[in-house]
């Protein structure tokens, strides 16, 4: 997961549900990565919401990825903003 990577979930209501996933450096380990995770949801034309952000280590985040994609509903998408 070496660029950020945006999965998108359409609601009824016309807006979307988001899980953005970024590459970073661990605060503890600098040489060590992980990557920081961002979900929210976007209801065009009002400001996205954040609900929550959190970091998990290259693995895990892979996993959550692939859980999200194939329980949630959720596809690979341009960044939304």
């Amino acid at each position: 997961m070496p660029e950020p990577l945006w999965l998108v979930r359409p609601r009824p209501d016309g807006g979307c549900d988001y899980v953005s996933f970024q590459l970073q450096a661990s605060v503890e380990t600098p040489a060590c990565h992980e990557v920081e995770i961002r979900e929210g949801s976007h209801l065009p034309p009002q400001m996205p919401l954040l609900k929550r952000r959190h970091r998990l280590d290259l693995a895990e985040a892979e996993r959550c990825r692939e859980r999200l994609q194939q329980e949630g509903g959720f596809r690979c998408s341009d960044p939304l903003f």
